[in-house]
């Protein structure tokens, strides 16, 4: 037993309140290493009374390590505990401060989870579960009306550059909204609308007010209330990391440098602001001389971004906030951010735009979820890179899963391709199989699953500018393919609850292999996800009951022998099956 590999905190993604009721304790082990693992649990005022050993089972693993959960309801929302490990008839007790081959005579020197407070408890929103997101850039969506164009504006569907307009607006996403619906998408997130001069308009010019291109906050009211009479959330992009050159503040400190009274908005190092070399003498997103970094730890600066937060949800009735570069943001700022947006709408969904690991905000205090990058990336290599194998693609999502408490996981937000990446068709190289196996499993997947704009129409495009092309609204140039595969994955999700709040295991990973088998439960409901990523037909055998199960996408009905469920895919097939009762 190699208790060097064995950890465990009583804190953050190891021990931690899932609801007012549960507790869920995690331990980590070599890989391969133990055989059974007990959490040995109990009340610390009535130890004698109530100490039982919970089995734990293996929830998931990654290259290195397996991590081992339990959960405990217990009759007074507190718990001291410990473990017991097994490795065949090698027993080790663990406590707080060592291992030792006794039990422990008394529980003093367990671990201890004190009591479920109720604010302590983490709770994102319980619709983002159920949520399918699509991702609108609306210079770039449809422009809906023309009056509101920009100087300059060019013909819709040309190639676009870092510099040029189209006339995408929020009238033009009203208009299509219907195209929406029929997709299946219940929430929208928006790149930045707020008045800013470039096309993207993360350099905001002023945080109070709707683009002038875009419309203005009745357009914007408008645009929300069509959304919710349709069932569609609506999440805007607040960018409190940095302003645009163009925000009165900033004009003020440009114009009169160490006499401004909003010099202490910005993180200068020396008068007069300049720039020297391609850097900037003040702090800015990316050395980006037109996007300073704000001092959120300002008094004045965090009122008014506090005030910004707290006024779109109630004057429009937005459904929470995107947040751009949020690891730059001090967390003080966070955690007040929090406490403002909750308190104007306790179901707001706040999404953090973090692109690593991102335990530091997901403790219940800040973000309700992050972007999901890494598993962007795990399912990029596997599916359309091929750089990683089947074994190495479910360890990176076994570490992924690994790292944050479950209901992190439940709403995580899990996209293939945005406004800052090249588009997926064209990461493919064209190749819609490869495009459908990942897409598949983003939505039968823990999380919730987002689609860029367009993506479901066939449309490709590099890196940016290339990833923010218009819209293509002609029918005879859409892919309707593809838009009716994602109608089946959207109706598939939201037919069945075991994909969006079921436990997840991987039942076939195999070193070197190019398929993967995993299954998604919740109570009754068994789904089974089968997918082949090999230019060749293979054959999945998987022990499971002996029952018939149903094809997802045929209705086609299947039957185990034996215990054993064979069933051959052509070159990258996919299927997903439910056991029928």
């Amino acid at each position: 037993m190699l208790l060097e590999a064995v950890y465990h905190r009583p804190r953050l993604n190891w021990s931690y309140a899932y609801d007012y009721e549960t507790i869920h304790l995690r331990l980590r082990a070599k890989k391969g290493d133990l055989t059974e693992v007990f959490a040995w649990a109990g009340d610390k005022y009535a130890w004698d009374t109530t100490k039982e050993l919970i089995p734990m089972k293996l929830f998931t693993s990654d290259a290195m390590f397996d991590y081992w959960e339990c959960e405990s309801v217990p009759l007074y929302r507190r718990l001291k505990y410990g473990f017991l490990l097994q490795k065949g008839h090698e027993r080790i007790w663990m406590t707080e401060s060592d291992f030792q081959t006794e039990r422990p005579a008394n529980p003093n020197r367990l671990f201890e989870f004190p009591y479920i407070n109720r604010g302590d408890v983490f709770t994102p929103p319980a619709w983002v579960k159920d949520a399918i997101f699509y991702q609108i850039f609306p210079e770039r969506f449809a422009n809906g009306d023309p009056s509101l164009n920009p100087e300059n504006v060019q013909p819709w569907g040309g190639t676009p550059t870092p510099e040029n307009f189209f006339g995408g607006d929020l009238q033009g996403v009203i208009d299509h909204l219907d195209h929406l619906t029929e997709l299946g998408i219940t929430g929208i997130y928006f790149t930045p609308i707020f008045a800013g001069t470039t096309n993207h308009k993360y350099d905001t010019e002023d945080y109070m007010k709707v683009d002038p291109h875009f419309g203005d906050v009745e357009t914007l009211k408008k645009l929300v209330s069509a959304c919710h009479e349709r069932g569609i959330r609506v999440l805007l992009d607040a960018v409190f990391n940095h302003s645009g050159r163009t925000f009165a503040p900033f004009v003020d400190v440009l114009e009169h440098g160490e006499n401004s009274r909003y010099k202490d908005w910005f993180h200068v190092r020396e008068f007069p602001l300049q720039v020297v070399d391609n850097i900037p003498n003040y702090d800015a997103f990316s050395f980006e001389p037109h996007m300073p970094k704000l001092n959120t730890e300002n008094p004045e600066v965090k009122e008014y971004l506090l005030k910004v937060a707290e006024y779109w949800i109630k004057e429009v009735g937005i459904d929470g906030w995107r947040l751009d570069v949020a690891n730059e943001v001090d967390h003080g700022f966070w955690r007040e951010f929090r406490k403002v947006v909750k308190a104007a709408n306790p179901e707001a969904y706040i999404l953090g735009e973090i692109w690593h690991e991102s335990a530091p905000w997901l403790e219940g205090d800040k973000f309700d979820a992050v972007m999901n990058y890494p598993f962007t990336d795990a399912v990029l290599d596997f599916f359309i890179n091929g750089s990683l194998d089947a074994e190495a693609f479910a360890n990176a999502i076994g570490k992924q899963l690994s790292r944050y408490p479950l209901q992190a996981s439940e709403v995580a937000f899990n996209l293939l391709d945005s406004h800052d990446t090249a588009r997926l068709l064209t990461l493919a190289g064209g190749d819609k199989k490869k495009f459908k196996l990942a897409a598949l499993f983003q939505f039968t997947f823990m999380g919730t699953p987002c689609i860029y704009y367009g993506d479901e129409v066939g449309l490709d495009g590099d890196n940016d500018p290339g990833c923010r092309k218009c819209m293509e609204w002609d029918p005879t140039k859409q892919d309707h393919d593809l838009f009716s595969f994602y109608q089946k994955l959207i109706s598939i999700r939201t037919s069945h609850p075991s994909l969006r709040s079921g436990s997840f295991k991987f039942l076939e990973a195999g070193r070197g292999g190019s398929k993967i088998a995993f299954e998604r439960s919740l109570g009754d409901e068994i789904i089974i996800v089968l997918m082949n990523t090999e230019e060749t037909a293979q054959t999945f055998r998987l022990g499971v009951e002996e029952r018939s199960w149903e094809n997802l996408f045929t209705g086609d009905s299947l039957r185990a022998e034996r215990g054993t469920l064979s069933v051959k895919l052509p070159a990258y097939g996919y299927t997903a099956i439910k056991a029928v009762l």
